[in-house]
């Protein structure tokens, strides 16, 4: 079994009677287990560390507050295959994947099976643990989501007929390319739509402007 770091508090309060959150990480690359482990112990979250998924849902407990980070694609058990059996096992423990840029179609069929948040790697530290963070306050409390599926409603209404037109592209997983070749423009005026979409939205990168998106269209997401 992999080592786990762990550590005796998080900043979210559990509440009474309930063992503190716990970030899961599954990752197959040694180098980035590592060094992810160790920010989230730096930023004072409890983290138990997996090398594979078979090694997590045979020792974790799934039904424990927290949330997971999951790698896409590992060998031998993938990260759907992985999220597929917390399904069937009922566990509410909010999924995020980390995920390379081309791999964001799957990433979003990731998210309408119900993972909460995909990040692409390479990622900065501080956008990792400010999503880590939220999805344990989602396994706390689901006021802050519905909270933020409201604000996205109203940055939605701020776009214009031709930005949800690209927006919707881009949630389906077409490039700046594709997008202009379907829509009949050219790559710079879709990097400028998609850039306003961007702005309107408040997205830090493509991966949040999808998770919005898709937050704002089915509410199990």
């Amino acid at each position: 079994m992999d080592p786990r770091a762990r550590q005796s508090r998080t900043p979210a309060d559990p509440g009474p009677g309930q063992a503190d959150p716990v970030v899961y990480l599954v990752d197959d690359d040694a180098g980035i287990r590592s060094a992810i482990a160790r920010l989230l112990r730096v930023a004072g979250l409890q983290t138990e560390a997996y090398a594979s998924g078979t090694a997590f849902l045979a020792t974790a407990d799934v039904n424990r507050r927290g949330c997971l980070l999951l790698d896409l694609h590992m060998p031998g058990m993938s990260g759907l295959e992985v999220q597929a059996s917390l399904k069937q096992r009922r566990s509410a423990l909010p999924v995020i994947f980390l995920t390379a840029a081309a791999d964001i179609p799957i990433a979003v069929v990731a998210m309408r099976e119900g993972a909460v948040d995909f990040i692409e790697k390479p990622f900065e530290n501080e956008h990792l643990l400010t999503r880590v963070r939220q999805a344990i306050e989602r396994s706390l409390d689901d006021v802050p989501r519905a909270q933020e599926r409201n604000l996205t409603a109203i940055r939605l209404q701020t776009l214009t007929p031709r930005e949800h037109e690209v927006l919707e592209l881009v949630v389906s997983g077409m490039t700046a390319k594709e997008i202009a070749k379907r829509l009949g423009a050219s790559h710079r005026t879709i990097e400028i739509h998609r850039g306003h979409i961007m702005e309107k939205m408040a997205a830090a990168n493509l991966a949040d402007l999808v998770r919005m998106r898709l937050l704002a269209q089915d509410p199990h997401v």
